[in-house]
């Protein structure tokens, strides 16, 4: 077996016709500047081509259901094992959960089906299949009592059952109990046939001891002659128990189905919840959404009938409402309430819009995929969200069900387990041996990686992409596979540094397994205790795609080509800059938000903010789920005070998107809000979703070169404006594509697929707008161009060059001008975002808040960002950044270190103030770490003073 993969003449994307040689069952980082082909090398060779030829061994019939894959663009590549990719996308599947994805659910469904005890969901009464022996057998614990045993006739019912009392009376019974009275059969009572009641035959009337056994054996049998159940009856204590031969509620009726694993599976037909079928949430018609009042009934109020498509539908229900007498030009804000009930709720042989529309839901798909924002997602009333039926949910260990176990926090459902597997009989832990192992085994991995804070039902569309790494990568250990390459982009995204030492240790188990282990990687914790270190670059797009070094740490620290080497050697740093004098403070009042509860605290304004603390601390819940609502809330209102007088103010004048609205579950004030006039989170969402949008647009720069194409001579000539030049106007776009290079393919349920226009070949515009050239470009050239490229086309234009600049300036260089938005990892989105606030200045004080703009970014990136968020501090705002890195953590003028765990064990401030502060006090684990960052750039002993005046 070989100990390397061999890639000779790799000339994917940038890479320059490389070389690389890969040692196998080692832990290898891949290092580099962004864009420089690291990504390319791990994902778009190593991993594609694992795939493609595991593809290519199966049988031609089986290749037939799968995507056929490229072949990569190399010479050749030997050493290659079966490979699996742990990046940063999970499932956006609402079936799928943390539990389903390790499979950790699957092996608690076999313990239910197995071990749980079952109560009655109505009664709560404890569910028991016995025997004829086992009924005797209980009845001779009750030794020495008197008791009766009774067979029942009528639980709570209505009739007179005279019938029934005098068959009876012939087959030689003597005694019934009705409603808790007893009576012999010779003078039965008369019943009312309205009333319910509750009757009993008594079988027999004994005391139980060894000379009876016999005896009770026979009217045990005889009870259970013409019955499931018996009740047996302390004469003494006047109480009673009952015994069924089904398994079934002996009380109320009910029967119960003998379960297996499936009937805990909420994605099957046997455990699902009946009205949610298994998604604990149900879809609820939003009449707000579904009418447009300020309209008539003619001119389109019910807004999915407004479409030509369903023309019909609106015309039936105009006809019926004419019939009812309603005005169909008058706007439905006008009608009376009698009317409005009529039209949606309907009356007589009209059903109303309402059922209208949900019968379109569920006969039409297309109607379905258009109007899916008609819809709002609550609780299930059935299951309360628990997603599987009541007879599952009746099944329960140790008092919790399935569902109850899969709600705990992972650290505490691993104690769960461990706890029940200590309880078990001999015979019962013969049983569940191995499904309790891989429980606790993969309940283990996930409390390792830092996951303790989620729970097993938690949905992984939810989940951060440090996160759903980290799941996927508990999910591969727990298989145990063994000579697989592992793919992993940026593990210690999302992680706090104490986090990463534990991450490394369980990537050197998977290792031990037998396994390689490729990762692109910008952590120094982690690159340095790897095995082996490639270095892809200089730099980024075209100028990248070189192997600069590759080694062991010492050998890349050696090397004087390495940039990461000089980085992580410390000949090469990211100085801390000079701290700001901060004179003023928001102030966040009794903020209750997740695991925040009652926090007050400053946070400072004017200068760069770190917010520190392990995963789960209550980070993002303190920035992103209350200050940027809240804030936005009261800047709104603030501003349309400023405009209206207060009695004009309401919720459309405030303008607040859905995603700007205060969380009613949320509370807290703000108080020095005045101080800001603007808030936005420059996040890594996309700048657009379809390629019409692109970072020449996004950041205004093509207005800019559009004008330019306009001054062209050629371009007078032919009486072209600067819109001609834009790809979003008829004119001079290809109208086959209306400008967007692809021709959108819509697939309902599923991603739309673009496809290359094949009347423009991707370039967006129509000849004769393409016949204009500047210098020997035309525009579909231009748009081509990388960054770097078009800043050195542009020159002489110094109003494009400066805008360009920014875009360099940030790291951006090696993307293209037109570059669709879809194509552009978060981390660029990210930093595009940051380059538009520096190209169109802004007025108004901001506060910008960013979730760890370092993910993706080499020690060199991550300088240019820290220039970058300075000079927008410089020109009069502030910064908050949610960050892990402790490069940008030691930069920061002013640190809220929080914890001290995840979850429930977070949520609370732990230290407060310079990162020298920090790094002083005991209790911040943050700052253990901050002060060995800090010695390192020996700055720990400079003074910093946080001043509150002036």
């Amino acid at each position: 077996m070989l100990d390397y993969i061999f890639i000779k003449g790799a000339k994917q994307h940038n890479l320059k016709n490389i070389d690389i040689k890969i040692p196998k069952f080692k832990i290898v980082s891949f290092v580099g500047p962004s864009g420089s082909g690291k990504s390319t090398v791990v994902f778009d060779i190593v991993y594609a081509e694992g795939q493609r030829r595991y593809i290519e061994s199966l049988s031609a019939y089986t290749r037939q259901f799968l995507e056929k894959l490229e072949k990569s663009d190399v010479d050749h590549i030997e050493g290659l094992s079966p490979s699996i990719s742990i990046d940063q996308k999970l499932s956006s599947n609402s079936r799928s959960t943390v539990g389903t994805t390790t499979e950790i659910y699957d092996y608690a469904r076999i313990i239910w089906a197995n071990l749980a005890q079952y109560y009655c969901y109505n009664c709560g009464r404890k569910i028991e299949q016995q025997t004829p022996q086992d009924i005797v057998d209980k009845i001779f614990e009750l030794k020495d009592k008197k008791i009766l045993i009774m067979r029942p006739i009528a639980i709570n019912k209505k009739g007179e059952f005279s019938q029934e009392f005098s068959l009876l009376a012939k087959q030689g019974f003597l005694r019934i109990i009705v409603d808790d009275i007893e009576y012999t059969l010779d003078e039965p009572p008369k019943l009312d046939k309205n009333k319910k009641h509750t009757i009993f035959l008594v079988v027999d009337r004994i005391i139980v001891d060894e000379n009876s056994k016999e005896r009770i054996q026979q009217s045990v049998e005889l009870a259970l002659k013409n019955s499931k159940t018996i009740y047996v009856k302390d004469v003494e204590k006047d109480s009673q128990d009952v015994y069924s031969t089904e398994f079934s509620c002996p009380v109320c009726n009910i029967n119960y189905s003998p379960k297996n694993a499936q009937s805990f599976s909420f994605n099957s037909p046997l455990g699902a919840c009946p009205v949610c079928h298994g998604l604990g949430f149900v879809n609820k018609l939003k009449l707000e959404a579904l009418i447009n009042e300020n309209l008539s009934l003619k001119e389109g109020a019910v807004k999915p009938f407004s479409k030509p498509r369903y023309a019909q539908a609106n015309d039936y229900a105009m006809q019926k409402c004419k019939q009812f007498g309603i005005d169909v030009y008058v706007p439905f804000k006008d009608l009376t309430s009698h009317q409005k009930d009529y039209i949606l709720f309907g009356s007589g042989d009209f059903d109303g819009i309402i059922a209208m529309v949900e019968r379109f839901f569920e006969s039409d798909i297309f109607f379905a995929s258009q109007n899916a924002y008609l819809h709002a997602s609550v609780v299930c009333p059935e299951c309360k969200g628990f997603r599987l039926n009541k007879e599952s949910l009746s099944a329960k260990i140790n008092g919790l069900n399935i569902i109850d176990v899969t709600n705990l926090r992972i650290d505490e459902t691993l104690e769960f387990f461990k706890n029940l597997e200590k309880s078990l009989a001999p015979t019962q832990k013969q049983i569940a041996k191995n499904p309790l192992n891989e429980i606790i085994k993969r309940l283990s991995f996930l409390v390792d990686l830092n996951l303790d804070y989620l729970t097993l039902s938690r949905n992984t569309a939810t989940l951060s992409g440090g996160e759903a790494q980290r799941v996927k990568l508990a999910t591969q250990i727990g298989t145990s596979l063994s000579g697989v390459t592992y793919c992993l982009d940026e593990p210690s995204i999302g992680l706090h540094p104490s986090e990463t030492e534990k991450l490394i240790k369980i990537l050197k188990e998977l290792c031990d397994l037998g396994n390689t282990i490729l990762m692109v990687e910008h952590n120094e914790f982690l690159i340095k205790n790897s095995d082996y270190i490639i270095d892809i670059g200089p730099k980024s797009g075209n100028f990248g795609g070189e192997v600069c070094a590759s080694g062991t740490l010492k050998e890349i620290l050696e090397n004087e080509n390495s940039l990461t080497g000089k980085y992580l050697s410390g000949k090469l740093k990211i100085e801390i800059p000079e701290k700001r004098k901060i004179k003023d403070f928001i102030k966040l009042k009794n903020v209750n938000v997740h695991n925040i509860k009652d926090l007050n605290i400053d946070i400072a304004l004017g200068c760069l903010v770190g917010i520190s603390g392990v995963s789960g601390s209550g980070k993002s819940s303190l920035i992103f789920d209350f200050l940027l609502p809240k804030l936005k809330e009261k800047i709104n209102i603030q501003q349309a005070f400023d405009k209206k007088a207060p009695q004009e103010i309401d919720d459309a004048s405030l303008n607040l998107t859905d995603s700007e609205i205060f969380d009613s579950n949320v509370s807290g004030d703000i108080e020095n809000f005045q101080l800001i006039e603007r808030v936005i989170a420059i996040n890594q969402s996309p700048i657009g979703r379809t390629p019409r949008s692109n970072p020449a647009t996004y950041t205004s720069v093509f207005t800019d070169i559009r004008e330019l194409f306009a001054n062209v001579t050629q371009a007078k000539i032919l009486g072209f404006t600067p819109a001609r030049f834009s790809f979003n106007v008829a004119g001079g776009r290809c109208e086959k594509c209306k400008g967007e290079g692809y021709i959108k393919v819509e697939m309902q349920f599923l991603p739309d697929v673009y496809v290359l226009c094949e009347t423009c070949a991707g370039k967006r515009y129509n000849e004769s707008t393409l016949s204009v050239y500047y210098k020997d470009k035309n525009i579909a050239d231009v748009l081509n161009m990388s960054l770097d490229e078009a800043y050195e086309f542009f020159s002489n234009v110094p109003k494009i060059k400066n805008k360009l600049g920014v875009l360099r300036d940030i790291g951006l260089g090696y993307i293209k001008l037109g570059q669709n938005a879809t194509t552009l990892s978060g981390g660029e989105a990210q930093r595009v975002k940051l380059a538009k606030e520096l190209i169109i200045p802004q007025n108004k004080k901001t506060l910008y808040l960013f979730d760890e703009p370092s993910r993706g970014l080499h020690p060199d990136d991550i300088k240019k960002l820290l220039q970058v968020i300075n000079r927008l501090i410089d020109n009069g705002h502030s910064v908050i950044i949610i960050e892990h890195d402790l490069d940008i953590l030691k930069s920061a003028d002013y640190i809220i270190d929080m914890g001290t765990g995840g979850g429930d064990k977070g949520g609370e401030v732990i230290a407060i103030g310079t990162p020298q502060d920090i790094a002083k006090n005991p209790k911040s684990l943050t700052g253990k770490y901050l002060k060995e960052k800090l010695e390192e750039s020996n700055v720990f002993n400079r003074r910093h003073r946080i001043s509150k005046g002036n």
